[in-house]
């Protein structure tokens, strides 16, 4: 059977570019498509860390396609092998030659161009799906969230040869909003601009751009794919959805067990196995020294590696604070985003040194060490279209404390009597999403932990339980062998 051809399209694509879960998901995923006869190229932006490693200076990077004009200026489109990856990157320097985050300057704020930004790479996706490459004409255009979804309507409104697609939503509530006189200028027609296109209460949606025109959608995982079809959860694109679910799915994501295994990860104090999860307690220390918390060996650690915002639900755990404190825990924290919450998890550490950790960035190491060292994970998210925080967790015996909602629904077994009876808990889920709520799941964590039989249990569950690529790599390998046919 011959290979599908597919073309992955991503704003970030791990090792090279992160942000968040994004980047996760379309590094791991093409690796794990290989096992299934799925041959992908990822087209990605070329900001200057791709750049750095896979510019000229790689021997196998190789020109594919100048262009003397792509929003604005000159581009070159270059291939290159790196990291396991096929890649087709985008060398705009108008558009992506700035340092540090790909979406907001350091204002903190969207680049203003990002319309354009992102235009010429759905621009460039679509001339890949129409045959710009002859070597590599793919059956499938694979587009993640807003920043790629415009590939979509583009190649609907193309004439000629289309290949078949996909928009992948890893989160709803980024719609990708640029104004109505843009139309023209990223490429849509006049006709564009219509309830049934790309109009989204005035204004262009980018990943409207994706759901309307589609063969299929995907969410990342089964339970988001049935809470966006309501009017509480589908930020306005609800009708849409609903009268396009029935190509409408979930899949819920894995992560890249080379990079997250305790069993050789570099990243961490002492590395162990479920059947040597003793030497966990190594790990806890050093993280415990890490964040100048003294020694904590006895008292529960939660940990939380998140971006910052209310969607995650991090006010809540700041207003629960007081009271995790009060049943003897501690809580360690990395993650960035809304100010207001970064001064207070910082006021909390002034307050409570010895108690309280947090460092405000991201560093990949540490989030290893995270995972490893604390004793349980902490994601109280209002919503969550998968998360990956929580099957790293999983599978380093941190036990995840999630809200039911979401794929943390999907990945986390909640410890009710049932669940311990059988032995098949693998965490604590809670629900509504409250502060009464979190503050009984944690709670209710604390005395598992204290009950140290239950707590091991959960732990073994939790680093059993299958948390790869191999399952949602075959979904999607089906999903697209499905789609090429029709074209």
């Amino acid at each position: 059977m011959a290979p599908i051809k597919l073309l992955s399209v991503a704003s970030e694509i791990y090792p090279l570019i992160k942000t968040g879960g994004l980047a996760d998901v379309t590094g791991a995923l093409p690796l794990a498509l290989s096992a299934e006869n799925v041959a992908v190229r990822s087209l990605v932006p070329g900001y200057p860390l791709v750049l750095a490693k896979v510019g000229q200076k790689n021997r196998q990077a190789e020109l594919v396609q100048s262009f003397a004009d792509l929003q604005g200026g000159s581009a070159r489109l270059i291939a290159a092998h790196t990291d396991g990856l096929d890649l087709l990157v985008l060398d705009a320097p108008h558009l992506y030659g700035r340092p540090g985050d790909p979406y907001v300057g350091p204002d903190r704020r969207d680049w203003p161009d990002n319309a354009f930004r992102f235009a010429a790479l759905a621009e460039v996706a679509m001339r890949i799906g129409q045959g710009l490459m002859p070597g590599f004409v793919p059956d499938v255009v694979h587009a993640h969230d807003w920043q790629a979804a415009l590939s979509v309507a583009l190649l609907h409104y193309a004439p000629g040869h289309r290949p078949g697609t996909v928009v992948t939503v890893h989160n709803l509530a980024f719609p990708g909003l640029f104004p109505a006189h843009l139309l023209h200028a990223i490429g849509l027609p006049a006709a564009a601009f219509t309830i049934d296109g790309v109009e989204y209460y005035g204004q262009i949606s980018f990943l409207k751009a994706g759901l309307q025109f589609a063969d299929r959608i995907t969410t990342v995982s089964p339970t988001y794919a049935r809470e966006i079809l309501s009017a509480e959860a589908g930020m306005g694109f609800d009708g849409l959805l609903r009268a396009r679910s029935a190509v409408l799915s979930g899949i819920l994501n894995g992560i890249d067990e080379a990079v997250w295994n305790p069993e050789n990860d570099p990243r961490i104090a002492t590395r162990y196995t479920v059947e040597t999860l003793a030497k966990r307690a190594d790990n806890k220390a050093a993280l415990c020294g890490r964040f100048g918390l003294g020694d904590n060996a006895g008292t529960p650690l939660f940990g939380v590696v998140s971006r910052l915002t209310a969607q995650k639900g991090l006010d809540l755990l700041l207003d629960a604070l007081p009271m995790l404190l009060s049943q003897g825990a501690g809580l360690v924290l990395l993650g960035s985003g809304d100010r207001a919450l970064e001064d207070g998890f910082q006021a909390a550490q002034a307050a409570h040194p010895g108690r309280v950790g947090c460092v405000i960035g991201y560093d990949e190491t540490l989030a290893h060490l995270i995972q490893a060292g604390a004793d349980a994970l902490l994601v109280p998210s209002r919503f969550e279209p998968c998360g990956l925080t929580q099957l790293c967790a999983l599978r380093y015996g941190a036990v995840p404390v999630v809200a039911r909602v979401g794929g943390l629904a999907d990945s986390v077994i909640d410890a009710n009597e049932m669940a311990l009876a059988a032995d098949a808990a693998t965490g604590v889920q809670f629900a509504p999403v409250d502060g009464d709520n979190l503050n009984a799941a944690i709670r209710r964590t604390i005395a598992l932990f204290n009950h140290r039989l239950s707590w091991i249990r959960m732990q073994t569950n939790g680093m059993s339980t299958d948390v790869s690529w191999r399952k949602p790599a075959s979904r999607y390998a089906a999903l697209y062998r499905e789609i090429a046919t029709r074209h």
